[in-house]
């Protein structure tokens, strides 16, 4: 029955969660509060995984949460719930797409979508932001973490010889400071 589940939650996700994998986000903090399957804060951390590991960010997510709930057909399953909509929706719309390509129709519903993948990854970024900077109940506010936010930014976009670093560079600088800070604080 969990497997029936995990399929279905993730495929109204795939459905709707349009804007890419962190357009997701929203949907997972979701399934977080109604079915109690990981918390707020395993999303985060999920979050930061699935950032620094190869693959589409909501598949990877998908692959986790399935992995947490039922294990390795959990996964599978999750995972499968996700890209089912996808794939569905790709081979519609690549069997139509040459009739409507000049429909009036096709180019206001593409426009139309652009701010509601906006409003989505939007929405994720605040969720992510909360979820990083807010304490938990009973925690102290943790100062380190925007500092260590300010600073990669500056080093992505306004320090001329770090800002042409592959990210990878970041992703693995971040998580050293972050064992760091973990195993000093």
């Amino acid at each position: 029955m969990i497997y029936l589940r995990l399929f279905w939650e993730f495929f109204q996700t795939g459905l709707f969660a349009v804007g890419g994998g962190m357009a997701t986000l929203p949907f997972l903090y979701d399934i977080s509060d109604r079915t109690g399957w990981f918390t707020h804060a395993q999303l985060a951390d999920m979050v930061a995984v699935s950032e620094s590991t190869p693959g589409p960010i909501g598949v990877n997510m998908a692959t986790y949460v399935g992995f947490l709930t039922g294990g390795i057909g959990g996964a599978a399953v999750a995972t499968l719930g996700l890209i089912t909509p996808s794939i569905i929706v790709i081979l519609i719309v690549s069997a139509f797409l040459e009739k409507f390509r000049n429909s009036k129709y096709v180019s206001g519903a593409f426009y139309g979508l652009r701010p509601a993948s906006t409003a989505m990854i939007l929405a994720a970024l605040v969720l992510v932001v909360k979820a990083t900077f807010l304490p938990a109940a009973g925690a102290a506010f943790d100062w380190r973490l925007p500092v260590l936010v300010a600073v990669l930014l500056i080093l992505t976009n306004a320090v001329p010889q770090t800002k042409r670093l592959h990210p990878i560079v970041f992703i693995l600088g971040s998580a050293a400071v972050g064992m760091a800070l973990g195993l000093a604080g």
